[in-house]
């Protein structure tokens, strides 16, 4: 008789299953272990439900679980597994079947349920069956995952050589096993669309693509949002919490602006990258999740770990893989790719038929310095939309604004060069002993005028001995 459950292997062309058989009645084991093993696939084993809970967090693909264990019950035993991999499949053995506990079982996500003594042929299909429903389920997320990848929101858009060069480097990192990429870049470059671009295009898909912001949430609520926590964890604490890390198994987790995490949470981050194991919060079991990390930031790193603001272990860990993505003003090339898309979107979203944008407009889109770069064309973008009364975009609907609110749009990016040359250096110290006199001293604000971090802004400072106004703020 030909091997349902080998048929399935070769349909799928993954790697095989694994399935654990949860009975304390060796002979029941002993049985399907045979049977399995010879479809060519990994088993485990468990006789009692503390073994059963140990290899739940393993996530098995398919288990065969016993109604009644020496030291649990299987209805619990199979809510705690739906509740810790709510993909895994289960088919329920009990030699006391009841129509209620039959009813339960099926309601608590059961996929089948047999009485014994049964017939191990039939037990192969249903198990073959079962396997079968798990692949066609990863294999429809596969695709919907690859579909949404064809738009081209989830690229980086452009034809300027550095975004071809950033757009090959996603493709090769997300091919490479390596389980780290720092995405640096100013802020509203598009770190978390290439953030998503390289979990897409990676043997990841279809799996979980997990987002979170270091910098909007307290140090002790990342933590537990990262880690998870046990019941009991601190005060709050009423029920166990899993953290993003162990909910995106199998996939990538997304750490954006990740220079903000304070230095404690560094080093428990540092922990899981080098061991691939952490604790809940009150936890005392190592979880083990596969996970991708990814990070991005528009600090500069490197410098923050010299001056002891970032772990330099953590930020060579993280930068295995540098994916700089550069900002707009250098590649105002992509100013019309980028526009002409949003359009096409906007058109989309407020039911409009906006054909073309204007050669004026789109030659002001491309004389403006772009501070807040892509983020702030799509801004900009929505807002002529919105004012469009035409098939046409025109310069008219295209607002662009300085800092002090005046238009901006017949001024050029740049000065143009003197005949009698220009020291570049004094013109920098200048422009930001400017840029500090008009925020009164506030790095953060001087830097996003001159495009520049705030670290840059203080190394300029330092180094060339510049004067921070009166009632200077170092934020």
């Amino acid at each position: 008789m030909e091997n349902p459950l080998r048929d399935v292997s070769r349909a799928g062309g993954e790697m095989k299953p694994s399935v654990l058989l949860v009975d304390d009645e060796p002979l029941v084991r002993l049985t399907l272990r045979e049977r399995l093993t010879d479809a060519g696939y990994a088993i485990t084993e468990a006789d009692t439900g503390m073994r059963a809970r140990s290899e739940f967090a393993k996530s098995p693909d398919l288990v065969f679980l016993d109604m009644r264990l020496p030291d649990s019950d299987g209805l619990t035993l199979l809510r705690e597994l739906k509740e810790i991999s709510p993909e895994t499949l289960v088919i329920c053995l009990t030699a006391h079947g009841t129509l209620q506990i039959a009813v339960e079982a099926m309601a608590s996500g059961a996929f089948y349920f047999i009485t014994k003594p049964f017939d191990v042929e039939q037990v192969a299909v249903l198990g073959a069956r079962a396997l079968e429903t798990t692949r066609l389920r990863r294999e429809v997320r596969t695709l919907t995952a690859r579909a949404a990848d064809l738009e081209p929101g989830a690229q980086l858009l452009g034809v300027s050589r550095q975004i071809v060069d950033a757009r090959a480097l996603v493709r090769s990192f997300a091919q490479s096993p390596a389980s780290t990429v720092l995405i640096t870049g100013e802020s509203g470059v598009g770190k978390d669309v290439a953030a998503r671009a390289l979990h897409a295009q990676s043997n990841r898909v279809g799996q979980p693509f997990v987002n979170i912001t270091c910098s909007a949430l307290s140090d002790a609520l990342l933590e537990s949002e990262l880690f998870g926590h046990e019941r009991g964890a601190f005060t709050d604490a009423k029920q166990r919490k899993k953290g993003l890390l162990e909910l995106a198994h199998g996939g990538t987790v997304f750490l954006d602006e990740i220079g903000e995490m304070t230095l404690t949470l560094q080093a428990k981050l540092l922990r899981f990258l080098e061991e691939k194991a952490f604790r809940r919060v009150g936890g005392t079991e190592d979880i083990r999740p596969d996970v991708r990390v990814i990070a991005a930031t528009n600090r500069d790193l490197k410098l923050a770990a010299s001056d002891g603001r970032f772990r330099q272990d953590l930020y060579y860990r993280l930068a295995v893989l540098h994916l700089p993505i550069p900002p707009l003003r250098e590649r105002r090339e992509d100013v019309d790719v980028l526009a002409k898309y949003f359009v096409d979107g906007f058109n989309r979203a407020f039911h409009k038929r906006v054909r073309e944008i204007s050669e004026s407009a789109l030659a002001e889109l491309r004389a403006y310095a772009w501070p807040g770069n892509v983020r702030e064309l799509r801004n900009v973008i929505e807002r002529a939309m919105l004012l469009c009364q035409s098939p046409e975009l025109r310069s008219s609907d295209v607002r662009l604004a300085d800092e002090t609110g005046s238009s901006a749009k017949a001024k050029s990016a740049y000065p143009d060069l003197p005949a009698e040359g220009m020291d570049v250096e004094r013109l920098l110290n200048h422009l930001v002993q400017q840029a500090l006199s008009r925020t009164r001293g506030n790095r953060t604000r001087a830097g996003a005028l001159l495009g520049m971090t705030r670290d840059q802004i203080r190394y300029r400072i330092e180094k060339c001995r510049l004067d921070d106004p009166d009632g200077a703020s170092p934020e």
